[in-house]
């Protein structure tokens, strides 16, 4: 082949790569971060510190109970009273545990639900009455997805739950194939650093973007500040994955360019080899006599 086909080759085989990186590692954070019980609720674990969380919890409840409660012109008395005892026992160990409890319940439930495909056209629904037994004494249970969203975001785990194993390995063979049919392998390796990077810039891009729309889309109840504090503990790994690609492709596209700026610079001072020695002259034979 000769060397424009095979440079147009390589530049297509390592677009894909590169874009085929942030794709890949988008979906291995949703199908196998999110998707981990554990790390959920360790990720989760800290924001039963967080004062917008607390905050958030405390209004929830109080306007949850006083709105069940007719009070009459006491209305905002007791939801402001209710508020001051959520507001304390936010700040008791009983409310961590029951926070972990509470997300280890729901994050499996969901789970569970996404990955069976008969639980399809049934709500999400989790049992938390045991989790919260300290606060009230009985609680129903109340649908954490209804079954047309549970049913949309079924199919959806499912793509990424393919695409998070294909993806990555499909950018690794184009990258491999577009270097090693590239005319020239040194540039071809700097092209796909520098693609990474630039993949990587665009993911860290796409979560800051959807923080603000996530912020932008809040329905009127919805607290914000604890809304974001919860969006962003979820998407710390991805944020450091996408970091971690444009720190990898930037190193491997300085390496490749130092490579071959030195390796240039060698073979001009490299000493010439040595003639080899001229053999040693035969002697005359002497003439007879």
């Amino acid at each position: 082949m000769s060397p424009r086909p095979r440079t147009a080759l390589s530049a297509v085989l390592i677009v894909l790569a590169c874009l085929l990186a942030p794709c890949g590692t988008l979906a291995g954070w949703a199908a196998y971060g999110l998707a981990d019980t554990g790390r959920y609720v360790a990720v989760m674990a800290p924001l039963a510190g967080d004062p917008d969380v607390r905050e958030a919890v405390a209004d929830a409840v109080g306007d949850g109970v006083a709105g069940e409660v007719a009070a009459g012109p006491l209305h905002g008395t007791v939801r402001d009273f209710v508020r001051d005892a959520a507001r304390s026992f936010t700040r008791t160990d009983a409310f961590r545990e029951g926070w972990n409890e509470a997300n280890r319940t729901v994050h499996r439930a969901l789970v569970r639900a996404l990955r069976d495909d008969r639980a399809a056209g049934r709500p999400v629904t989790a049992d938390l009455a045991p989790v919260t037994a300290r606060v009230k004494e009985r609680l129903t249970e109340d649908p954490v997805l209804p079954a047309h969203e549970a049913d949309r975001l079924r199919k959806g785990y499912q793509v990424l739950d393919v695409a998070a194993f294909w993806l990555p390995l499909a950018s690794v063979v184009f990258a491999l194939t577009g270097i090693a049919v590239a005319a020239c392998r040194r540039r071809a390796v700097t092209a796909v650093g520098i693609g990474t990077a630039l993949g990587g810039a665009l993911l860290a891009l796409a979560v800051v973007a959807g923080r603000r729309a996530t912020l932008a889309e809040l329905p009127g109840a919805v607290d914000g500040p604890a809304a974001l504090a919860v969006y962003d503990a979820l998407t710390e790994t991805l944020r450091t994955a996408a970091w971690l690609l444009v720190g990898l492709g930037l190193t491997v596209a300085l390496a490749s360019w130092l490579g071959g700026r030195y390796a240039h610079l060698l073979r001009r001072r490299r000493p010439p080899a040595r003639a080899t020695a001229d053999p040693a002259p035969t002697r005359p034979s002497r003439a007879r006599l």
